[in-house]
């Protein structure tokens, strides 16, 4: 079953006198339980494919469609309640709140979504004992390694019980020991979970987990592989 499709999305920006096109007609599926890698050059239109099908940007023209929805047709409202439901977010900066605890960072999302104290509490320290955190729930960003806050980001992501995760870039401010624990727990709730994980990278070792490698090159899909 398909969870998410676009159908001839382009995105263009306008550069000095130039229009530059980030996405160029692209058309592509994804299917539940995927664990899809999108690789390329720098500049060949990953973030904004990523960007785009969260609804985090919109195209300048086609259409993005998740569970046969057609988001590019909500309003600005409408929007930030589907992503609030549906999708779960992992960015290359973390993006975790300063003030908030890795438990608070984590039960945010599910606060948003009107989710009851007991709900809250239970959700975050499973979510965080399943990324190896149980110990570090009551410290802030700033006291939590690089690895450590990007296990929080994924915790997060998770909380709301997203139908997929989007990770742009999440590896590439990490070690190789955090990079490979990091995969190790998004493979494995991949599996438990049943989310659909799409990937933005440039990490040969996120390339080696994924079961579909999309490659994009001047905002044009070049090749599409299931690998596994």
């Amino acid at each position: 079953m398909n969870v998410i499709e676009t159908k001839n999305i382009s995105k263009l920006y306008k550069q000095a006198d130039q229009d530059i096109k980030a996405l160029n007609d692209v058309s592509i599926n994804f299917k539940k339980g995927e664990f899809t890698a999108i690789v390329g050059p720098s500049g060949s239109g990953k973030t904004t494919f990523l960007n785009t099908i969260g609804g985090l940007d919109s195209p300048s023209s086609g259409k993005v469609l998740i569970d046969n929805n057609e988001i590019t047709k909500l309003n600005s409202n409408q929007l930030i309640d589907f992503r609030l439901r549906n999708i779960g977010f992992v960015f290359q900066s973390y993006n975790l709140i300063p003030v908030l605890t890795a438990k608070e960072n984590v039960e945010f999302i599910m606060l948003m979504q009107g989710s009851s104290k007991s709900i809250r509490d239970k959700r975050s320290v499973e979510l965080l004992k399943s990324v190896g955190l149980d110990d570090q729930l009551n410290r802030r960003p700033n006291q939590l390694s690089g690895g450590q806050q990007q296990r929080v980001a994924v915790a997060r992501a998770l909380a709301s019980k997203p139908k997929f995760v989007l990770a742009d870039e999440p590896t590439a401010n990490l070690d190789s020991s955090s990079t490979s624990n990091l995969l190790d727990i998004m493979s494995r709730l991949n599996k438990k979970e049943k989310m659909t994980f799409i990937f933005s990278t440039h990490d040969q070792r996120v390339i080696d987990r994924a079961n579909r490698i999309i490659t994009l090159e001047d905002g044009k899909i070049l090749s599409d592989i299931n690998v596994k």
